[in-house]
């Protein structure tokens, strides 16, 4: 299934449908977005539009990908960056916007074959490439607005995604009702508009239909990124990658995902309702499978280290509970005396307080750990850690301070 990394025609300006004609035909298509909170594309269309008036809008391309473990959005962009462009152009089209961007991470080694493809183009709206610091909190929605605004890439407050008005959609890019879509929404959106609702559909599961970039890593013979129709199981998809080492779990989502355990995670679909119905989320499209050589305890408290490195550091729970968070993860980790009572009320102070979502993801990955690695965590709290090999669970985890 490469409906997306083989595509290379652009969709005909003369095609083009009119704007709610085309809003029409996302909605119609179940177009959800791919960066992660997996919210209908329609229904944030339609609120930059309603948003808009007479002062215009904005579009800004996600393409920053700040997930250490992540490869889509930059295989996306390598291989059919017209495909994302022709998408921008559509979202631009949509809302009537005067302005468009595209983010990408600094000194990204695509940014010259990027400034090619932008260079070829002539849409009615330029691209403008935007270098966006490489920090992990940097490529959500309102620290992206944030950062092209004020050069500060910090989140500014938590949308209400419920609602499908967030910040960004009412007040965003120079003060314009702006759109914020990941990279692979927009090539979706690019091919929506080629080839139709229906087209669209043939694929993936009712709730989430089409296919989807999943980075798979970990113990597999072949990591790296895979196109799936949506409902693939985990099973299929490690299988897909090569089959797997013995495994004792996966992480789904992220680093501020869930832990799911093997080999009962194996039969769960990779679509986002479906494993919310599970206590999970498909995030950003990342499934990491953990070595059984490897010690899951140790695991997590390096990625809740580095998640507690990469807040923005101006809200209390990201200031006080995510530290908190990591200094009782490394002293589980390291066999050392822990209250895992108060570690878990600290989970539930974290959880759902922050200015973003950054410590809520912190807090699940604790959780889940404390769930899916209950036998060895009790041992750890014991003073008997494990022998487990942690440094190469066969994916990235960043040193706290080294990019």
């Amino acid at each position: 299934m490469t409906r997306l990394l083989s595509a290379t025609e652009r969709v005909p300006r003369q095609y083009l449908p009119d704007r709610t004609a085309l809003i029409d035909m996302v909605r119609a298509a179940g177009l959800r977005g791919r960066g992660g909170a997996w919210f209908p594309l329609a229904t944030k269309l339609a609120a930059v539009v309603a948003a808009s008036g007479r002062r215009g809008a904005a579009v800004v391309a996600n393409g920053v990908e700040s997930e250490p473990a992540s490869q889509k959005d930059h295989a996306l962009l390598a291989r059919v960056p017209h495909l994302v462009l022709d998408g921008l152009a559509l979202a631009a089209h949509a809302v009537d916007a005067h302005e468009a961007v595209l983010c990408v991470r600094p000194a990204d080694p695509l940014i010259p074959t990027l400034h090619a493809a932008i260079a070829e183009r002539a849409d009615p709206v330029p691209v403008r490439l935007a270098e966006v610091p490489d920090r992990f909190v940097a490529s959500e929605e309102t620290a992206l607005v944030n950062f092209l605004n004020t050069g500060d890439a910090r989140p500014t407050g938590r949308p209400p995604v419920a609602r499908g008005d967030g910040r960004a959609t009412a007040k965003g890019l120079r003060g314009r009702p702006t759109l914020v879509s990941n990279v692979e929404t927009l090539a979706d959106l690019a091919l929506v508009g080629r080839c139709g609702p229906d087209w669209f559909r043939a694929v993936g599961v009712p709730s989430a239909p089409g296919t989807a970039l999943m980075t798979v890593g970990g113990a597999v013979a072949r990591p790296g990124v895979y196109e799936i129709a949506l409902g693939m199981t985990v099973a299929d998809l490690l299988a897909v990658a090569g089959g797997v080492e013995p495994a004792v779990a996966v992480l789904v989502g992220g680093f501020g995902g869930t832990w799911l355990a093997l080999p009962g995670a194996g039969e769960l679909p990779l679509a986002p309702d479906e494993l919310a119905a599970a206590g999970a989320s498909l995030g950003v499209g990342l499934v990491l499978a953990l070595p059984a050589r490897v010690c899951g305890v140790a695991v997590s408290a390096r990625i809740v280290r580095y998640l507690a490195g990469e807040s923005a550091r101006q809200c209390g729970p990201c200031m006080f509970g995510l530290p908190a968070l990591a200094e009782d993860m490394d002293a589980l980790a390291g066999g050392r005396p822990v209250d895992l009572d108060r570690l878990r009320r600290r989970v539930g102070l974290v959880r759902g307080r922050g200015a973003c979502r950054h410590p809520d993801g912190a807090a699940r990955q604790v959780a889940s750990a404390l769930s899916v690695f209950a036998r060895d965590v009790a041992a750890h709290a014991a003073g008997r850690p494990c022998d487990g090999v942690v440094s190469d669970p066969g994916f990235p985890i960043p040193l706290l301070g080294v990019r």
